[in-house]
C-alpha cells in the first residue's frame, strides 16, 4: 500500500465536447479553472491522415451526433487549427491553468510539440503508433503521456521498454489505467490495475495516472489512494448537448467535488505525526478515563 502521498493533479479532459465552436472551448477552460483543475486538454487530430478514404467518407455510426454527413466531416467540423490551440493556450495560461492535448498522429504531433506544452498525450487508441511514439519521445523536450486502454499487457510492456531505449521513460513517460468505454460500468473500471502498472513499472516510469470514463466521482479517490498521481476526467458544461463523449463526463458541480475531495483526501492521507496531537490533548485531559 502507498504510504507517501505526493498532492493530486486533476486534468479537465475536455477534448470534443466544444462541439466545434471555439468559443464554447474557451468557456470550458475558464470553468475548468473555476472547478480547481490543474489542466484543460483537448485532443488534435489531421483527419485525412488518420482516417483511410472509405473511414473519412463513411456516414457517423451514430447520426443523431454527427456534425456532419459523412465521419470525415464530422470530424473536421470538430478539429481546430494550430493557430487556434495556440490561443487556447495563450487564453489558459492567462487565467492560471495549464494547456495540454491529446494528439492522435504525426502532423497533429508535429504542430502540438511547436506549442511546447508541459505534456502531451497519446490516446489508447494510439499508443501502438510507433512512429508517432518515436517523434514524441525524440523530438519532445516535454513529458508523455500515454493511455492504456484497450491495450494488452504486452502491448503495455513494448511501450515502456520503446522510451527506455533511449533512458527516457523514468524521467518523462507517465502511464495510465484506463478502461475505454463511454461510459464504463464500474464493474468495468478495474481500479487494481493501478497497482498492478506501479508494481510493474513504479521504478521505470515517471507516474501512473487513471482515466476515467465511469459516473461520478467517488471511485476517483480510490484510484488516487491506489496510487494515481494524475486524475484525468472529462468535462461538459452540460451532459446533455450533442456529441458521444458527453454522457461520460462531469459538469461543473461535479468537477468542483471531485478536485475538493481529492484535495482533501490529500490532506488526510498522512500518519500521526505525534502519538497524541495537539486537537487531541485538550479533549484527552477532559475525557479520557480516568480511575478514581
Amino acid at each position: 500500500m502507498k504510504t507517501q502521498y505526493t498532492k493530486p493533479k486533476v486534468i479537465a479532459e475536455i477534448g470534443c465536447n466544444h462541439m466545434g465552436d471555439f468559443e464554447i472551448a474557451k468557456e470550458l477552460i475558464f470553468l475548468a479553472k473555476g472547478c480547481g483543475a490543474d489542466y484543460a486538454k483537448f485532443q488534435k487530430r489531421n483527419n485525412k491522415a488518420l482516417l483511410t478514404e472509405e473511414q473519412y467518407n463513411a456516414p457517423h455510426p451514430v447520426p443523431y451526433n454527427a456534425y456532419g454527413a459523412t465521419y470525415g466531416a464530422h470530424r473536421e467540423f470538430l478539429e481546430f487549427t494550430k493557430e487556434q490551440h495556440a490561443e487556447l493556450k495563450a487564453y489558459a495560461e492567462s487565467i492560471n491553468i495549464q494547456y495540454t492535448t491529446s494528439v492522435w498522429d504525426v502532423i497533429s504531433a508535429k504542430e502540438i510539440i511547436e506549442l511546447n506544452p508541459h505534456f502531451i498525450k497519446v490516446p489508447s487508441a494510439c499508443n501502438n503508433n510507433f512512429e508517432l511514439l518515436k517523434l514524441l519521445r525524440d523530438d519532445y523536450k516535454g513529458d508523455v503521456h500515454v493511455s492504456f486502454g484497450m491495450t494488452t499487457q504486452a502491448e503495455e510492456d513494448t511501450v515502456v521498454d520503446f522510451f527506455e531505449q533511449t533512458n527516457t521513460a523514468k524521467n518523462r513517460l507517465v502511464i495510465y489505467s484506463c478502461t475505454s468505454g463511454y461510459p464504463v460500468p464500474f464493474k468495468d473500471v478495474c481500479l487494481m490495475e493501478i497497482v498492478r502498472l506501479k508494481e510493474k513499472f513504479d521504478n521505470r516510469v515517471k507516474e501512473v495516472g487513471f482515466s476515467g470514463h465511469h459516473l461520478g466521482i467517488a471511485i476517483d479517490l480510490v484510484a488516487y489512494t491506489l496510487g494515481a498521481t494524475w486524475i484525468e476526467r472529462h468535462f461538459t458544461k452540460d451532459r446533455t448537448w450533442k456529441g458521444t463523449d458527453h454522457a461520460a463526463s462531469l459538469e461543473m458541480p461535479g468537477l468542483q467535488k471531485m478536485v475538493r475531495d481529492l484535495q482533501h483526501s490529500f490532506d488526510a492521507l498522512h500518519y500521526k505525526s505525534s502519538e497524541i496531537l495537539t486537537i487531541e490533548a485538550e479533549q484527552r485531559n477532559k475525557l479520557k478515563y480516568r480511575k478514581v
